[in-house]
């Protein structure tokens, strides 16, 4: 089916000043609404999916402190969100992180934050397929009452054909557009936030009768970040802390089809991230009040258990048949966001390719969906193609690069902030509004986003960090972050030969004019 295509032209003026801003590359405007942009950007964190992989790790590295941990990671990342929020008022362009750091910081600065947000999205992606296919079948097994139904899980065959049979269906309903992206999230969003809160309750109950023996008695002292035993273990915590609100800003990527595109996505972004903090504190209360966070039995740090903590306390908590729902929760909270994800990589490569970034094919969108059809299709390749050869290579490899994922994330995350005060530093005096939320609130999360990437790059070079595997004495994680790095570089420049429009700065600066879609 025929796609269009976008030319830069200079935009009819429309309705309001921020709305002549936005860049028009066909995409379907007004397709979701405050509540839509809210979900979507819950979603796509996977809240359920993250407590279930980091609750137990986060409390092993630092103990009762968890719940301030907790805090202390949603610190930077709602400073960034203030810095996401002023630039889409200026610019909301679906491209967001790349679009604005080019304007901000030019070109080449700004592809290497688009090539960012890319290869973690894609190593995500890969990660929430893998754990989808993983409780499928732990699912299958629990609902018929038979472990060789779960076992079938272990087969690589078996996981692998699962796997992209997920990737595929979260690939269709991605292309098919964000009417059919909102229905599906809002019944599986529901269903793990409602499920997630009754399993809240029921440790509270479990942990007010005294029914474990590993269970405590909360204290304020659980909140104070400074209590953590040393600086090691706090920055190991908070980097597990950050990775569990990673996703908020698809928000902002849904910006070009958002009714209100100058102010709803940045306030959707906001509401997620309260839903999100509130879930975690509740949840890490209560489990931690229930079972404790020793490293024995059911408590929180146990090293068997920690990787999958709902796996373990789904029965016990929430008895044998209310426990099913948890694992249903989990299989919906990771193919929630599996679809979900698919939202910011697609159209970031969609905006890189319309501004000549990358190669003009993926500047196309379908006409009936008005998604960028070629963009999606190519993220749900590249994430099947990446899960197949990592998990066929090693899976010491494929755990490495998930631990890599932190350093992507803060690597674009930081960029970001830093580029919304540069953008606005001539308008940083004009108010005390615009100096705390243009300036300051954004340099602060720069700073500490990019201070924990430079303590992260350390701490990856020991072979100690991850897995446990090298390379020529070299940690695999730091191997494989700086690698996805450096092969950034490598595209850019090949990239730069083809397209050398862009990276002399004559396609996308400041002052660029809109864009509008010829049919």
């Amino acid at each position: 089916m025929t796609q269009l295509d976008v030319r830069p032209q200079v935009a009819d003026t429309v309705s309001g000043a921020a709305e002549a801003d936005v860049r028009g590359k066909g995409l379907g405007k007004g397709s979701v609404g405050l509540v839509g942009s809210a979900v979507i950007g819950i979603s796509t964190v996977a809240p359920v999916y993250c407590l279930t992989s980091t609750l137990g790790s986060t409390a092993g590295e630092v103990g009762l402190q968890m719940p301030a941990v907790f805090l202390a990671g949603f610190l930077p990342m709602l400073l960034v969100a203030f810095a996401y929020r002023e630039l889409n008022k200026a610019v909301p362009d679906c491209g967001t992180s790349f679009t604005w750091t080019v304007k901000a910081f030019g070109p080449r600065v700004g592809w290497m934050c688009g090539w960012g947000l890319v290869i973690a999205t894609i190593i995500v992606l890969s990660n929430l397929a893998g754990v989808a296919t993983s409780y499928f079948w732990l699912l299958a097994g629990e609902i018929t009452n038979n472990p060789s139904i779960s076992a079938l899980d272990d087969s690589k065959l078996v996981h692998i054909a699962t796997c992209l049979t997920l990737i595929a269906a979260a690939t269709a309903i991605s292309y098919r557009g964000m009417t059919a992206t909102k229905g599906v999230q809002y019944a599986l969003v529901g269903l793990q936030l409602a499920v997630l809160g009754l399993f809240v309750a029921m440790a509270f109950q479990k942990a007010s009768a005294g029914s474990f023996d590993t269970g405590l008695d909360f204290s304020w002292q659980w909140m104070n970040p400074f209590a953590v035993e040393s600086m090691a273990a706090f920055t190991a915590g908070l980097s597990l802390s950050i990775f569990m609100y990673w996703g908020w800003d698809a928000c902002l990527a849904t910006n070009e089809e958002t009714t209100g595109s100058a102010k709803t996505p940045g306030r959707a972004s906001l509401i997620a991230m309260v839903v999100l903090v509130g879930s975690y504190l509740a949840t890490g209360v209560a489990a931690q009040m229930a079972v404790g966070s020793g490293a024995g039995g059911l408590g929180l740090g146990n090293p068997e258990t920690s990787d999958n903590v709902f796996a373990a306390l789904a029965g016990p908590v929430m008895g044998p048949l209310l426990g099913i729902l948890l694992f249903v929760a989990v299989l919906a909270s990771a193919t929630a966001s599996l679809q979900t994800t698919f939202i910011p990589v697609a159209r970031t490569v969609l905006a890189m390719s319309t501004y000549e970034a990358l190669p003009s094919s993926y500047a196309r969108v379908h006409p009936r969906f008005k998604t960028p059809g070629r963009a999606t299709v190519m993220a749900g390749v590249a994430t099947g193609a990446f899960y197949t050869v990592m998990t066929l290579v090693s899976e010491n490899v494929l755990t490495d690069t998930i631990f890599a994922l932190g350093l992507m994330i803060c690597f674009y995350y930081s960029l970001t902030a830093f580029a919304c005060a540069w953008y606005f530093r001539g308008e940083l005096r004009r108010s005390a509004r615009d100096l705390f939320f243009k300036g300051v609130f954004p340099v602060l999360g720069g700073l500490l986003l990019a201070t924990v990437f430079l303590k992260t790059l350390i701490d990856m070079w020991n072979p100690s960090y991850g897995s446990g595997s090298t390379v020529l004495g070299v940690g695999s994680v730091f191997v494989i972050g700086v690698g996805l790095l450096a092969l950034g570089l490598v595209v850019m420049f090949v990239t730069e030969r083809r397209s050398p429009a862009f990276f002399r700065g004559q396609v996308l600066t400041k002052s660029t004019p809109a864009l509008v879609v010829e049919d």
